[in-house]
């Protein structure tokens, strides 16, 4: 199992170079379900796969100019700061044992787990819409910027990503596209960028509350990192909206088999 884990986080990287979000929805249940690692420090380590991922694509899109740094600063600034807030005192203050419902006991891990599923399920339905974004082709970005709308909506991401160790590309893209007019290709550079951002900084709230076991996540880190290479690469070859449906079936099936599986086994 644990070699198959390993080939897995090939998907993770494969599926941020393509679709610029999905990383951490397959990270944490490859942690979980094929690594044997506790749900609480799977979603701190998600955190730094996802993100050093991320950054890597990023990079890739800026070299393509295909990265907005005005954008990324206005709505990663207080993604960031949630983010770390949430993952130095918030997780941390959740009880192991929560309640007992019946003969079933609510731990921590359940808690977070069930709650990661029901956002795949989110994300699932997200990406299964393939709603369309449309930007007026006549205005440019800076003026039409929804700064408001972006900073509110980076405290949403960061608190959701440092609960349950999720990038939220799902929520960036749309919110980049709607809400500071980029073009899909540019909201997805700068989304990588964000998730990186948010992704590595909550880490660090981490670290001061875990020990981490950096040999396993650098090698796993790297294969999803070579993944996120191959992913990049074909982004020019595969139609990215027939993609995203069919991942997002995928994520709906799998974030209905954690639910059942978390509180029904």
């Amino acid at each position: 199992m644990e070699i198959l884990g390993y080939l897995a986080s090939l998907l993770i990287g494969l599926t941020l170079g393509l679709t610029g979000s999905g990383g951490a929805i397959l990270t944490v249940p490859i942690l979980v379900y094929l690594m044997h690692l506790n749900p609480v420090i799977s979603m701190a380590y998600s955190l730094f796969v996802v993100g050093t991922t991320s950054l890597v694509g990023s990079f890739k899109f800026y070299q393509k100019n295909l990265v907005s740094f005005r954008t990324a600063l206005t709505f990663g600034l207080p993604s960031l700061i949630t983010v770390f807030l949430t993952r130095r005192f918030l997780v941390p203050a959740i009880p192991a044992h929560i309640t007992n419902i019946g003969d079933v006991e609510i731990t921590k891990g359940v808690l977070l787990m069930t709650l990661f599923a029901v956002l795949m399920v989110f994300a699932a339905l997200s990406m299964i819409r393939r709603k369309k974004y449309a930007v007026p082709e006549n205005e440019t970005e800076a003026p039409q910027a929804n700064v408001p709308a972006l900073l509110l909506q980076g405290v949403t991401v960061g608190l959701i990503s440092g609960t349950v160790g999720a990038g939220g590309g799902f929520l960036i893209i749309p919110a980049l596209v709607i809400f500071s007019k980029l073009d899909m290709r540019k909201a997805v550079g700068t989304s990588l960028l964000i998730i990186s951002a948010n992704s590595l900084f909550g880490f660090v709230g981490d670290i001061f509350n875990y020990d981490i076991n950096w040999s396993f996540l650098l090698a796993f880190s790297s294969l999803s990192i070579l993944g996120i290479f191959i992913g990049t690469s074909l982004s020019h070859r595969i139609h990215s909206d027939k993609l995203k449906t069919g991942f997002g079936w995928f994520v709906l099936a799998m974030g209905i088999y954690i639910l059942l599986r978390e509180i029904f086994l």
